[in-house]
């Protein structure tokens, strides 16, 4: 566990060394939920559950940290979407950090869905809120 009392981790695709690895932590009134590798239908459930989770922990701001993904189809963009929607009901503020030469930065440019979400270019950005 660290230091904050909250951390989670999971794993999903079906290849040893895993297509994508999902982790939490708080971050004082944040939650932060970083996804790294593929995200598409083969892992969309451990990047759900730890989105889920997160959103559970009741923060007053989900951070979602994509600057590691390397690919992301639509049903993972479509799982960001309906997140981000949880998120509205909840009343919590949903933030991506998204590396804007990335694949996903690209993916949100070419669909107008950087539109909905609010996207900042680093972490540290999207954590303080700038």
């Amino acid at each position: 566990m660290s230091k904050s009392g909250f951390e989670a981790e999971r794993h999903g695709g079906t290849a040893p060394g895993e297509r994508l690895t999902a982790r939490q932590e708080r971050r004082g009134s944040a939650v932060l939920v970083a996804l790294a590798g593929e995200l598409d239908l083969d892992t969309l459930a451990p990047a759900a559950e730890v989105l889920t989770q997160a959103l559970a922990a009741a923060p007053a701001r989900v951070v979602v940290d994509l600057a590691e993904l390397s690919f992301c189809d639509s049903s993972g963009l479509n799982l960001l979407l309906r997140t981000r929607l949880a998120a509205q009901d909840a009343e919590v503020e949903l933030r991506l950090a998204v590396a804007p030469d990335g694949q996903f930065g690209r993916l949100l440019e070419l669909t107008g869905a950087g539109t909905v979400f609010s996207v900042h270019a680093s972490l540290a950005d999207a954590l303080a809120g700038t």
